[in-house]
């Protein structure tokens, strides 16, 4: 996978995944828009990087497809391979 450079100038989130509820969806911290793991198209966000430790994903790390504000994806459930 090629790693795609970070922009310094956007905004910088933390989102923890254990503590959503739902299906994984949430909302961008900056512009609101809707981010859901289901959507693969790339409009609505971008994976950046990941990272992997011990063959598990612990942090996956994201841009908005709208306000390309820069989204840190913690919080993944013990055995998620990556």
């Amino acid at each position: 996978m090629m790693m795609k450079k970070l922009d310094k100038k956007a905004t910088e989130f933390t989102v923890n995944l254990a503590l959503l509820e739902e299906d994984g969806s949430f909302q961008c911290p900056k512009c609101g828009r809707s981010i859901s793991p289901d959507d693969a198209s790339e409009e609505t966000y971008q994976i950046m990087d990941t990272k992997v430790v011990n063959n598990e994903l612990s942090e996956l790390i994201i841009s908005c497809g709208k306000c390309q504000s820069i989204i840190r994806l913690t919080g993944f459930p013990v055995g998620f391979d990556a």
